[in-house]
């Protein structure tokens, strides 16, 4: 994730971002909501249960366990 900017509803991921979670770090103190974490690498998007923030996978996908 290059620039983190959390006004955006959708947010493009990568490999390097991974395990996802969100409230992702940086994210202003009235953002924040328990953390959960995500799993982008199913379906390549997946939205937040709190806050539905979507998040997109993009690039290649890790390969074994990282």
């Amino acid at each position: 994730m290059s620039t983190l900017n959390e006004t955006e509803r959708e947010i493009a991921v990568t490999a390097h971002d991974l395990p996802l979670h969100c409230p992702r770090p940086g994210a202003p103190l009235w953002a924040r909501h328990p953390r959960v974490f995500l799993d982008v690498l199913k379906n390549d998007e997946t939205i937040c249960p709190y806050c539905g923030t979507k998040y997109r996978f993009s690039g290649e996908k890790p390969k074994g366990h990282h």
